[in-house]
């Protein structure tokens, strides 16, 4: 089974992308909904957040993401240790994806992690797909959404890594500036390259036990 991973910086236009490789029949597994549902109502990450940055940001059973986003966004520690909580129940979730995607035989599935390079997703896939756009359509997306403001834009994009690197580090670029039909006349190539190639990380290899 072929890994690939999904990733663009915001406002590039991944959501649309993990949609058009849904309706070319290839899985994908969505990281920032896994976090929503860890993170909701019974959620099992829900406790463990509330007793890091205390019952303040709960809301209802879950997490209010716009609190704890609050709490978080400014400060590098609280940053890093909401990530300690999230991310391996994150990961967790996403071997169940791709143990039910191996038993359905899938040829070819995808990761949508959108801080795959930074958080060395790149590791754990056989190729990397990043989504692009020219900052101009970056910014114009992001900032007609409700909420968000020119400063927590540039806040956003300064802990992620540039979209110029991302594109220099990918093994495919969908550009998605020129409209849908031209982003997944691109993407259908690429999917026709990555099914005939072998996967290298399913199923996972355990290391060999030392000799006695």
């Amino acid at each position: 089974m072929v890994i690939f991973g999904l990733t663009g910086s915001i406002g590039m236009g991944k959501s649309t992308t993990a949609t058009m490789l849904r309706r070319l029949g290839v899985p994908v597994h969505d990281a920032d909904r896994a976090v929503h549902r860890l993170l909701g109502p019974g959620g099992a990450a829900a406790a463990a957040v509330a007793a890091a940055f205390g019952p303040g940001v709960l809301s209802g059973n879950g997490v209010d993401r716009r609190r704890l986003g609050a709490r978080v966004f400014q400060d590098p520690a609280a940053l890093l240790q909401l990530e300690g909580i999230l991310h391996p129940l994150v990961r967790q979730v996403e071997r169940r994806f791709l143990a039910a995607a191996a038993r359905r035989r899938c040829r070819l599935v995808a990761l949508d992690v959108p801080l795959l390079f930074e958080t060395n997703g790149t590791r754990r896939v056989d190729a990397t797909v990043v989504v692009s756009a020219p900052s101009f359509v970056q910014r114009a997306r992001v900032l007609a959404r409700p909420g968000m403001t020119a400063d927590r834009l540039d806040g956003i994009l300064k802990r992620q890594v540039s979209d110029r690197i991302k594109r220099r580090q990918a093994d495919f670029v969908v550009r998605t500036g020129l409209g849908k039909a031209r982003a997944l006349r691109q993407l259908t190539r690429i999917v026709k390259v990555l099914v005939r190639r072998r996967g290298r990380h399913w199923p996972v290899r355990r290391a060999p036990l030392p000799h006695r």
